[in-house]
């Protein structure tokens, strides 16, 4: 198990003892909305939110061929999270490169970041950008290849 399913787990196990306190109080219907609240919440902080994460290397080449940006995230991160959602479906454009499963993505994080893991970074042609507005990534991911670059 990697440490990116640790908070989901974490908020599972919580919703499903406070259920069972309930139910065990005699308070079956009290014990619903507790599971479906921090089932919900542990949906949001997993990995299965986010667009299936590719390796730093395989992101690279990626965006050099279609000039779509390059997402680095990793899940727990409420500012990823942020990001994702505001995205929407057109996140699935984006290359995303999660810094937990990927040392080479965590490494290239460290180099633009001071060495620090701040996440998300969203490399657009090579440029890094530290926790971008969502709505200036959704207009690069707009954007069609860029040609003469590189």
């Amino acid at each position: 198990m990697t440490r990116a399913w640790i908070l989901p787990l974490l908020l599972m196990t919580c919703g499903t003892l406070v259920a069972i306190a309930q139910f065990v109080r005699g308070s079956a219907v009290g014990a619903v909305p507790f599971l479906l609240l921090f089932g919900l919440l542990a949906g949001m902080n997993s990995p299965l939110v986010f667009p299936r994460p590719v390796t730093d290397a395989e992101a690279r080449r990626r965006s050099a061929e279609d000039g779509r940006p390059v997402v680095y995230w990793r899940a727990g991160c409420k500012y990823c999270l942020r990001l994702r959602l505001r995205l929407g479906p057109a996140a699935h454009r984006a290359h995303w490169v999660d810094i937990w499963r990927d040392p080479a993505g965590a490494a290239a994080v460290r180099a633009v970041n001071g060495g620090d893991e701040t996440v998300p970074t969203v490399v657009v042609a090579g440029r890094p950008h530290v926790n971008p507005d969502p709505s200036w990534v959704r207009a690069q991911l707009g954007r069609g290849p860029r040609t003469g670059e590189g």
